[in-house]
């Protein structure tokens, strides 16, 4: 299993929110490329980041720090937040992106992102954000009536990558990763999972790697690292022996 140490940028500045509240931000360090060096040489080849800003807007607004990122990280980078169009998808890849996370077009234009799963193999995938069970959007401002597995089965057999499961109610709130709810979602689809909202210590990351099997490919934690919560050398260390 897969730890993705997380990056959310607001305004440049490493941050993370409590519930996607962008009126809830804490702010952790103003060098994200400098955070990105951190976390490798904890032992991470991965990454998750998100453009905040760029969630909201519908296009890239912290593209500087993105890219300060890539320079400096030597592994895989996902990146989310506001990647919408074809360009943009193209440019980030161009750019070096390993991953790109789109959420808001998987439901508004689901072709689209099954074209992109197509044309860019293995590189897209799926950001299912929920809330009380059904899937937010708009930098999780908009909460629609369509439910999470309801999403996630329409891109069954359409080459996504993995889908990336939050819970909202959970995120920026170290009130434990929700299990149940993200191994049920995996046993449900065919498609890999990463789980991601309220990781608050290594129990989080042993229970989710004893379910690898069914289909956990990897756990998001921002807010636990940053608080010294969470070890991220135990971490990878941890869902390598489980998973």
């Amino acid at each position: 299993m897969i730890v993705f140490p997380a990056i959310d940028l607001k305004a440049g500045q490493v941050v993370r929110l409590a519930e996607g509240d962008m009126n809830r931000a804490t702010v952790y360090g103003d060098n994200p490329a400098a955070q990105a060096q951190i976390f490798a040489k904890a032992g991470s080849q991965f990454l998750h980041v998100v453009d905040l800003d760029g969630s909201f807007a519908g296009r890239a607004e912290n593209r500087e720090a993105v890219e300060g990122i890539l320079q400096s990280f030597e592994g895989h980078v996902q990146l989310g937040g506001g990647i919408r169009t074809r360009e943009a998808v193209a440019g980030w890849f161009d750019l070096g992106v390993s991953r790109v996370v789109m959420g808001t077009a998987a439901l508004k234009d689901p072709q689209f992102v099954k074209d992109m799963a197509k044309e860019f193999p293995g590189g897209i995938v799926v950001a299912v954000d929920a809330r009380d069970g059904f899937v937010a959007t708009e930098g999780w401002a908009e909460v629609s009536d369509v439910s999470v597995v309801d999403l996630a089965r329409r891109f069954e057999d359409a080459g996504v990558a993995s889908l990336l499961f939050t819970d909202i109610g959970r995120d920026g709130l170290l009130k434990g990763a929700n299990i149940e709810a993200t191994v049920d979602l995996a046993r449900r689809v065919d498609i890999p999972v990463i789980a991601s909202g309220g990781v608050k210590g290594l129990d989080d990351i042993r229970m989710l790697s004893l379910h690898a099997h069914e289909g956990i490919e990897g756990v998001i934690t921002g807010r636990a690292l940053f608080e010294g919560r969470l070890d991220l050398a135990a971490a990878i260390a941890m869902a390598q022996k489980e998973g």
